[in-house]
């Protein structure tokens, strides 16, 4: 009599239970993630050394088309700005402004809507201070450890050999700058580098017009994007904000200054824009001329879909968004509230 108690017990909950496919089974979460409550992504916090801080933003696996190629793009913060706050979410009353003005969650979800060849896996990263160009005063080996960082990151991210966009926004800048002083060649797994407002420290001494272009002529589908304004004349409460030599707009005419050395680019005003076109696009640069002395430097990222623009620009969803300018085209993208790092976080 207990045995065919059991037998109907079983016979009436095994039709209830959950048999996963072979397809389904490979829909669990990646290894260290968990689920986002939006957009059916799955995010991972790693704490990275020395003193990094990064949050990786994936599709769920059973958004990620195994028969396509991926592109990590990994973007390094602004001075002043957490991850969380680089990312961004919806504003309401007592929250952080920084969460409102640069949205790279948003815009590069609105990438992925675009963009229907590539799997697309954006980190974030973020240096202890909040400032990366402090982080490597402190750091001597910065070149080292910053290719150490990357190495880990993917690491972390089971996609295989993905293709990578190094991008940055003001003192993120460093951070790439670091990267490219790691070896005398860029590897053949970057295809894309984008400085926003960024540009600050490019040094020809340094050897880094030689190398870009190198890596350019390499291939005729990597490319370089900066976006930049006039800052020369700008002020905040009275004063210059950029001194006699420094800004991103000289950063950018030291930068055209070497490339011309080489290059042949071709001048044409987009909008408010003066734009720089050089090796038949693989050279994008682009310079707000700024007539009303504003201070753009985080309005050509949030406001004018700069981050959008930079990484769609001379692909094919250039054809469905080319535009560098207000008003914001991602909103429907934006998340309600912001990521929150759970109280124990991968560790690699």
């Amino acid at each position: 009599m207990h045995r065919w108690f059991i037998y109907l017990i079983l016979i009436l909950i095994l039709p209830c239970t959950p048999i996963l496919t072979a397809a389904e089974a490979t829909q669990t979460l990646w290894s260290g993630f968990e689920k986002s409550p939006w957009f059916e992504e799955q995010i991972s916090y790693l704490q990275l050394e020395p003193e990094i801080r990064a949050i990786v933003v994936a599709p769920q696996p059973k958004r990620i088309m195994s028969e396509k190629p991926s592109r990590v793009i990994l973007y390094a913060t602004p001075n002043g700005s957490t991850i969380e706050q680089t990312l961004g979410c919806q504003m309401k009353e007592g929250r952080d402004w920084h969460f409102d003005i640069q949205h790279i969650a948003a815009q590069h979800r609105k990438w992925q809507s675009l963009n229907q060849r590539e799997n697309l896996i954006l980190v974030c990263l973020e240096a202890r201070g909040l400032s990366w160009p402090r982080w490597r005063a402190s750091h001597p080996d910065n070149p080292k450890l910053i290719r150490n960082v990357i190495a880990e990151i993917l690491k972390a991210i089971p996609l295989k050999k993905p293709q990578i966009t190094l991008a940055c926004h003001s003192g993120g800048g460093s951070f790439l700058w670091g990267f490219l002083n790691g070896s005398r060649t860029i590897p053949e797994q970057v295809d894309r580098f984008v400085f926003l407002d960024a540009n600050y420290s490019f040094s020809v001494s340094d050897g880094h017009g030689k190398k870009f272009l190198n890596w350019l002529k390499g291939d005729q589908k990597r490319t370089l994007v900066i976006l930049a304004y006039d800052d020369r004349n700008v002020l905040f409460r009275g004063k210059k904000v950029v001194s006699p030599t420094g800004g991103t707009f000289r950063a950018t005419n030291r930068m055209l200054d070497r490339f011309r050395q080489d290059v042949k680019f071709r001048e044409t005003r987009q909008g408010e824009f003066d734009t720089y076109s050089g090796l038949d696009g693989q050279i994008r640069m682009l310079v707000h001329t700024n007539a009303k002395n504003q201070i753009l430097h985080t309005r050509l990222v949030g406001e004018m879909n700069g981050y959008l623009y930079a990484v769609t620009v001379e692909t094919p969803a250039d054809a469905k968004f080319s535009s560098l300018k207000t008003p914001r085209v991602y909103t429907k993208w934006i998340q309600p509230e912001p990521f929150e790092q759970p109280k124990t976080e991968h560790k690699n």
